[in-house]
């Protein structure tokens, strides 16, 4: 800080002194003409002296952003002629450039980021990806301010090299221009007077090149990814869709909502993993489930004693029968009155514009424009030593059970492992959950986890934490799962096992590999900000794509995936991941937006942090539900929001208040001068903004309202 400051002193004191001592007198177009004889006298006694002191002149003059760089490129010209003088002028002036681009960077970067985090974010990835082309044009127009470019640069990403050499190039030619002029110096009248209208426009055309190189280059690029595939003569649509998943309904809703011919094609259930094996039928357990916990509290409710009688698959048939009521808002019918083409069968690309339908009928090739691919993803099943030997469960087939296990193993503390180990535990299973990490739902604070995990332990869940899988086996009949702890080996007999450890993009079976469809490290296929794959027609969003994997991003993605596919060639939209919700349906339930604070220290945020505990809320502790908290993280001394966590009953649903004041820049002072109905849950948001309040309340005039308020008193 303290090093800033002085510089941002002698910045200051350099430019107020030579508006103070009017030097600018000497960098005018008449002082130069008429000292232009003395100069050069001065240059014939003192050559390397004189070329020093006008390099140094010429480098603050460029540094400090004065005003005169345009008469000393011409005394360049008129001091060292043509050759000397462009050498001289080019490289004094990008030292310069790349000074003022420094300083800047140092100075203000820092509060600038601070301030404007999100936009600063996007202006630099366009940066590290096109900063050369815009710096090179921009350098090549002389209607831009050249200290204007400096100094805008100097707060981006930008590299320093990069910077200088592209600086250095882009000026050359305007260079040249000024300094030929200034080995005529006796001719010209004005300043205004060298660059004519034709020069101008030169100028504006060669800046305009490298940005139609860069297209070129696209251009050829695309070209060589589609040489080997003959393009269709004519489509039969405009749109494919290649799963009937979250992601895919909302595409081909969005395409036939703007009267595009799409066809929508799904080889097992329409719905997706949502529907079918995902959101729909967890919420429906944990919902059974938590009814069960009531029950086990009733005391808390002043009932002395509640008991119920059920039956394990009755409580799945009710799962099975949730999933139905839900089915027709997925359904073949719905989507065909939408004026979508649905499709039962597989598909396959088999070209950029063809997609192969294998049907109970046959086969049949459909045309297209552009494809999306919306395949969804499965449950990773790891390769640990004898697994396949052992009947195992995953949150696809975990479904399928009618008979309560006595004895399951969750291997996974993640959202999925955790919710279904907590509905088994609340339905009488002996439930034992193995996590390698020291804490469940180790993507959350841990504050968080251990709310979550005092729930698990007083509902008696065994947590194996810090427990790494090693093998399966079979022991006198009996399945046991061999782990490692603390570097010794553990057995833990079980008798079922859910295989709960994550999800694995679905990216075989359909072209991908046949096309060359681009996959990124995490083996998803690929997308650029557009949601496009290294195919510009052929897109991918969801749990195909990531980067996250909940219904409703795949749903977001769809969006730009549709609009893109279908408008791209006039306009295209960038993907916007600014403002992610999602929320882990456990008791208490844990939703999150925005950074925790695990993620802020990873990333170098600075933030701070107020927290407001559920358990003083009137509504909570009406309905026996006080525990829990809202933690909000804002910008240090600013009242916006960086990211909130809710932990406590309904905390999904509590959330979506910040969602909304993240997505519109709405800060903590408007949400606690927002009226809340009492009493409510949501009330907790408004107290959470009130404890901010409290912390940047403006003590010095509180004190000062203490004696005015004294002194009315008499």
């Amino acid at each position: 800080m303290k090093t800033r400051i002085l510089l941002l002193l002698v910045i200051a004191t350099s430019i107020a002194a030579f508006f103070i001592f009017d030097l600018g007198k000497y960098l005018t177009l008449e002082a130069l003409e008429s000292q232009q004889v003395a100069i050069e006298s001065y240059r014939s006694a003192h050559p390397g002296l004189t070329a020093v002191i006008y390099t140094l002149a010429y480098i603050a003059v460029t540094a400090l952003s004065l005003p005169g760089a345009a008469v000393l490129t011409l005394a360049g010209g008129a001091i060292f002629g043509l050759l000397w003088g462009t050498v001289v002028v080019s490289f004094a002036s990008s030292i310069g450039a790349t000074l003022a681009f420094l300083a800047t960077r140092f100075l203000f970067r820092d509060a600038v980021e601070a301030r404007l985090r999100d936009r600063l974010q996007a202006i630099d990835e366009g940066i590290n990806r096109d900063g050369p082309f815009y710096l090179f044009t921009l350098r090549l127009v002389p209607l831009f301010p050249f200290f204007m470019i400096n100094l805008a640069m100097g707060l981006t990403a930008l590299r320093i090299w990069t910077f200088y050499w592209v600086s250095q190039a882009g000026m050359l030619a305007g260079t040249i221009v000024y300094v030929n002029a200034g080995t005529q110096l006796a001719k010209i009248d004005s300043l205004s007077g060298i660059l004519s209208p034709a020069l101008l426009g030169s100028f504006v055309l060669l800046g305009l090149f490298p940005l139609l190189a860069k297209k070129v280059v696209e251009g050829v690029k695309v070209m060589k990814v589609y040489q080997k595939w003959q393009r269709p003569k004519r489509f039969d649509n405009n749109l494919v869709v290649i799963g009937a998943g979250s992601g895919g309904l909302v595409t081909a809703y969005i395409a036939a909502a703007v009267k595009a011919k799409v066809t929508l094609i799904e080889k097992h259930k329409m719905g997706g993993d949502c529907l079918n094996t995902g959101c729909v039928p967890s919420k429906a357990l944990i919902r059974s489930a938590k009814w069960l916990s009531h029950l086990q509290r009733s005391k808390e409710f002043g009932i002395k004693q509640a008991s119920a009688d059920f039956d394990f698959a009755d409580i799945m048939e009710r799962v099975q029968s949730v999933i139905k009521t839900v089915e027709p808002h997925d359904s073949i019918k719905r989507y065909t009155e939408l004026g979508v083409d649905v499709i039962e069968g597989e598909a396959k690309i088999i070209s950029p514009w063809e997609v192969q339908v294998k049907t109970a009928e046959g086969f049949q090739i459909l045309t297209t424009r552009s494809i999306v691919i919306t395949a969804g993803a499965r449950p990773f099943v790891p390769p640990i030593s004898g697994i396949e030997t052992i009947d195992y469960l995953t949150s696809d087939t975990v479904w399928n059970l009618r008979i309560l296990p006595k004895r399951l193993l969750i291997l996974g503390g993640g959202p999925i492992g955790s919710e279904l180990a907590q509905c088994f535990v609340r339905f009488g299973s002996q439930v034992i959950v193995v996590e390698m990490a020291p804490r469940l739902l180790v993507r959350e604070d841990s504050d968080v986890s251990e709310a979550v995990m005092a729930r698990f332990k007083q509902e008696g869940a065994d947590l194996r934490l810090e427990h790494t899988a090693k093998a399966f086996i079979v022991e006198n009949g009996e399945k046991i799962l061999v782990a490692e702890h603390q570097g010794k080996p553990v057995k833990i007999p079980f008798d079922q096992v859910l295989v709960a450890i994550g999800r694995a993009a679905n990216v075989e079976g359909y072209g991908v590999e046949e096309l060359g469809i681009a996959l990124s490290p995490r083996k998803t296929i690929a997308t650029d900000a557009f949601q496009a794959t290294n195919y510009p027609n052929i897109y991918a969003c969801g749990d195909v794509a990531g980067p996250y994997q909940f219904t409703h991003t795949a749903a977001h993605q769809a969006w730009y995936a549709a609009v893109n596919a279908l408008f791209g060639q006039f306009k295209k939209f960038r993907t916007d991941y600014s403002v992610i919700p999602w929320s882990t349906f456990t008791d208490p339930e844990v939703a999150r937006v925005g950074l925790n604070e695990q993620d802020a220290k990873e990333q170098g945020i600075p933030y701070e942090v107020v927290t407001y505990g559920i358990d003083d809320l009137d509504r909570a502790i009406a309905d026996g539900e006080a525990h829990g908290f809202v933690k909000v993280l804002t910008q240090p001394g600013k009242d916006k929001i960086l990211g909130v966590t809710i932990v406590g009953e309904h905390a999904g649903d509590l959330i979506a208040e910040f969602v909304l004041a993240m997505k519109h820049g709405i800060g903590l002072n408007k949400m606690l001068g927002t009226i809340h109905i009492y009493p409510t849950l949501a009330e907790a948001n408004k107290y959470a903004a009130g404890v901010w309040k409290r912390a940047h309340a403006p003590q010095g005039l509180l004190r000062w309202l203490e004696r005015f308020h004294a002194w009315r008193r008499g």
